[in-house]
């Protein structure tokens, strides 16, 4: 009996050394080396595996840092210049510097101005409601309001406000990474310049209809009525199926657009108020020979 579990004993451990010996060998064989590079760059980024730059994770990206010999058109819009610049530095290439951007709705059809014609009672998600039906009221292009893209944000820098109905964007929390603009089934939220202290003009509607129907889904949907494009200086407006459209590039911010847009579709952020022209009367004595 003895005898017995001995030779057991010994038949094992003898197979677990072959096998182990076996998992060396094939280990040292195929072995992949990895360039100590892409760690090193790897601790340079920020670590958040939001898929902005266009990779599934950070180490993913790191590698295409690594393998490529040209990478001024990578860059990670949470790192933002001064990362890539570590980058650059530690591989010894050159990236471009890139101005910063940051999310903005291009919905302002809250429920003051966007009144419901129905009410959907199945899950509350952007992305089934998109699925199954146009939406709880007329217009079928604006916010479907369930949350989906501040759901999607890493940064807690979307929320969404209990009055209108719609997402707001933390300008100061937002770093670009692109999550709330792929989460969107309607492609409502784009990506345009941050420009300095967050200055910013554009077309807060999407609706294509014409504009007797667009205005009446929506009191503050474009109309399509070309008065911002003509009045453009730097012709950064276009019209587009009965939409007008602003060029960040183009766009100088003068906001002449803002004042002619009979509906109050285009939205300005962050500009002081505006000055009232003081009009000065003078009064003239007519004085009469009695």
């Amino acid at each position: 009996m003895t005898v017995s579990v001995l030779y057991s004993v010994l038949l094992l451990a003898s197979l677990g050394f072959i096998a182990a010996g076996v998992l060396y060998v094939v280990s040292k064989k195929f072995y992949v080396y990895e360039n100590p590079l892409i760690a090193e760059v790897e601790e340079l980024l920020p670590s958040a595996n939001c898929g902005g730059c266009g990779s599934p994770g950070c180490k993913s990206f790191a590698e295409k840092l690594v393998n490529t010999e040209d990478i001024s058109d990578l860059f990670c819009p949470v790192g933002g210049n001064a990362v890539m610049k570590l980058v650059a530095a530690t591989l010894g290439k050159e990236v471009a510097e890139k101005d910063p951007t940051v999310a903005v709705v291009r919905c302002q059809g809250g429920c003051d101005v966007r009144p419901k014609n129905t009410e959907y009672q199945g899950p509350r998600t952007c992305a089934i409601s998109a699925m199954i039906f146009s939406g709880e009221t007329d217009c079928q292009y604006g916010c479907l309001g369930d949350g989906d893209c501040v759901n999607a944000c890493k940064f807690d820098a979307m929320y969404m406000d209990n009055e209108t109905g719609l997402p707001v964007v933390i300008t100061d929390k937002c770093t670009s990474c692109g999550a709330c603009v792929d989460a969107c089934p309607r492609d409502i939220i784009e990506m345009r310049p941050k420009n300095k202290r967050d200055l910013k003009v554009f077309v807060g509607c999407l609706n294509e209809d014409k504009a007797g129907i667009a205005k009446k889904a929506c009191a503050v949907a474009c109309i399509g009525c070309s008065k911002c494009e003509d009045v453009c200086p730097k012709d950064a407006i276009t019209m587009i199926n009965n939409l007008a459209y602003i060029d960040p590039v183009l766009c100088t911010l003068c906001r002449k657009c803002v004042l002619v847009c009979p509906t109050h579709s285009i939205i300005e952020t962050n500009f002081p108020p505006r000055k009232e022209k003081v009009i000065k009367v003078k009064l003239v004595k007519l004085q009469t020979n009695a």
